[in-house]
């Protein structure tokens, strides 16, 4: 699909696989399906077909950037965005837009975790698409939830509104009307029971130029930061801007900053 572009975040330490994924070798580097494969290799395949290779970023711990290269040796050591500093998911997703948007005026974004296991994978990449062309026929912010099968206090939740703002041919655009981080074991039980809530994927699609938008409308701080050297990116002067754009940006999520 034609600037489409896919942002890897690869930068957790997988405290919940502790001790199997520890610090220097978390999961997302580990072939924890027994498929010969890491989860961050099966990311990447997963989207093989709607992304084309070239357009593949992949944002991580600055640690990791070797990791990253050894998982993926095709991908332009350009494409591996090193993080100096872990300041959630907000300024991990305002640096790869911006380099992107550089790049491509016109790209879209498919934005993702480098830890999802897909067992319908075909039905995935279905939804993706619609979601790509949805994002990019109405201008939305796009963020896909899944039906929770349990109360589980390990995910967060999106509860979205009754009726949808568009309908799609297999499914539905609605608005979100609340996230909730990890709840207690009453409230994941509450949440399930009410028919309206869904796992937060953490999986986004977008025009780059919708978030870039969207983060002068709601982060406005992080927005400036990342104006103001925008020129830098994809140069020499690069990792210090970087590093002093992250000194300067708050840790938020962008569930909570943006959406």
């Amino acid at each position: 699909m034609e600037h489409t572009y896919l942002v890897v975040m690869a930068g957790g330490i997988g405290s919940r696989f502790w001790p199997f994924s520890r610090t220097q070798h978390p999961k997302q580097f580990h072939d924890v399906l027994g498929v010969g494969r890491s989860m961050l290799q099966l990311t990447v395949d997963r989207f093989r077909g709607i992304c084309p290779p070239e357009n593949v970023f992949v944002v991580t711990n600055r640690d990791y950037i070797e990791l990253v290269h050894e998982h993926l040796p095709e991908l332009p050591m350009g494409q591996i965005l090193g993080e100096p500093i872990g300041r959630n998911t907000a300024p991990c997703i305002a640096y790869a837009s911006y380099c992107i948007a550089q790049r491509d005026p016109e790209a879209t974004l498919i934005v993702t975790p480098a830890d999802h296991a897909v067992l319908r994978e075909e039905e995935f990449r279905r939804l993706i698409r619609e979601a790509v062309a949805s994002a990019r026929q109405h201008d939305v912010l796009i963020t896909l939830g899944i039906q929770p099968s349990r109360p589980d206090t390990g995910y967060g939740y999106i509860q979205y509104m009754d009726e949808p703002v568009h309908r799609l041919p297999d499914s539905a655009l609605y608005k979100v009307k609340t996230f909730t981080e990890k709840p207690n074991s009453d409230l994941a039980r509450m949440f399930v029971e009410s028919g309206d809530f869904l796992w937060n994927a953490g999986l986004f699609v977008w025009r780059a130029s919708a978030i870039i938008e969207a983060f002068h409308q709601c982060l406005s701080d992080v927005a400036e930061v990342f104006e103001e050297g925008k020129h830098l990116l994809g140069t020499p002067e690069e990792e210090e801007f970087i590093n002093e754009a992250y000194s300067r940006c708050r840790n938020i999520s962008i569930d909570f900053g943006v959406m």
